[in-house]
């Protein structure tokens, strides 16, 4: 497949070259990944919800009728997984109808549950339905700190019995932590847990501040604080045969690469996995989110309203939104971020730039990296 025309050419393995891009037969990125969130429903009360999810159905969810439609669409912009989040996925109605139907089509159905409402007879039903795996939130080694965040008691033990329960259903489960100052100091006791309970995958999440995460300022990492914890990470992953992924950090992929290049590793799969292969931002490149309402976002932190799949068919937002095509042009980034020579292997958070900056397309407010071009100036 064709790099898309928009993309930088050319470049050193360890810097600015990126993984190459797959395209529709116009040129436009392949859709890998969709996040949907089939609900804003939810049983918990997470202090860094982007959604704000309370436990009752928001007004304008799609209907049965409209989220099946919206599936029959999901081929046409490539082969994406499709992720079934929220809120509490487990609190859509018709969520044992949807997944199947998802199935049928040929996608790769994955979900994310907080753990609380899985039981043996509905963690069987999603491995029936065709649910491959299962995204698990732990922020915190104990209940005391994950039920603090969760916002609700009991939610680790809840989470906890959740998991064997699809153990004993075998469904592959990860674990997902959100990194915060409070608990950065327990990261290896949260990675042995994950290893411990025999998780598939642990993936650290960077804190973006939006929706109720907004007012977590104090627990929002310094930029350097960042590039510790990456660094950290990169260092980690050399410990462990479990799949260890950072997720909204994107210049995680620039200082693999800085990295690789002062030990003399090949970026490359066999090397680094999924990594070697990916960028870091996705948003409105390889990845997209849906709302509860039908609003297609570039990813669920970001609300930038790039079509409403209600008025306009999702192949043809994902095409064409405007907001879409600029994220997928280097060209259009201002500040740091639109002259670094990493900018097709990180793309920087355009989440934080919307929230802690004057736009999402402006640089990434937490990344502390000076690009070769500001330092020959």
């Amino acid at each position: 497949m064709s790099e898309h025309p928009h993309a930088k050419q050319g470049g050193h393995p360890h810097a600015g070259s990126g993984p190459p891009r797959k395209t529709l037969d116009d040129g436009t990125p392949a859709c890998r990944l969709i996040a949907w969130e089939v609900t804003r429903a939810c049983n918990l009360a997470c202090k860094h919800c982007r959604a704000e999810a309370c436990d009752m159905a928001y007004p304008g969810e799609l209907s049965t009728e409209e989220a099946k439609a919206l599936i029959d669409t999901f081929p046409e912009v490539g082969e994406p997984i499709i992720i079934f989040t929220g809120g509490e996925p487990l609190l859509r109605h018709d969520i044992f109808e949807l997944v199947p139907y998802a199935k049928s089509k040929g996608l790769r159905c994955v979900m994310a549950p907080n753990g609380t409402l899985l039981t043996e007879e509905n963690a069987a039903r999603l491995k029936e339905a065709g649910i491959e795996r299962c995204s698990i939130s732990i922020d915190g080694p104990s209940g005391e700190l994950h039920d603090a965040f969760r916002g609700v008691e009991g939610a680790f033990d809840g989470a906890m019995r959740g998991i064997e329960h699809l153990k004993k259903a075998g469904m592959e489960f990860q674990l997902n932590t959100t990194v915060t100052r409070g608990n950065l100091p327990y990261f290896k006791d949260i990675f042995r847990l994950a290893r411990d309970l025999g998780a598939a995958a642990w993936h650290i999440f960077l804190l973006v501040p939006t929706g109720r995460a907004a007012q977590l300022g104090e627990e929002i990492i310094t930029a350097e604080e960042y590039e510790n914890v990456l660094n950290w990470f990169y260092d980690f992953r050399k410990t462990t045969d479990m799949q260890l992924k950072a997720t909204c950090a994107p210049h995680y992929h620039r200082i693999l690469r800085q990295r690789a290049k002062e030990e003399g590793i090949p970026v490359d799969f066999e090397t680094f996995g999924l990594d070697a292969v990916s960028r870091g931002c996705l948003g409105g490149v390889g990845f997209c989110f849906i709302s509860h309402s039908g609003q297609v976002q570039p990813c669920g932190y970001l609300d930038l309203d790039c079509g409403q799949v209600k008025e306009t068919s999702f192949p043809q937002i994902w095409r064409e939104s405007q907001q879409f095509n600029n994220l997928r042009n280097p060209a259009t980034y201002t500040g740091k971020c639109g002259v670094c020579e990493f900018e097709r292997v990180c793309g920087g958070c355009r989440a934080r730039a919307q929230t802690m900056r004057s736009g999402y397309l402006d640089e990434e407010p937490l990344c502390s990296h000076t690009p070769r071009k500001l330092r020959q100036e």
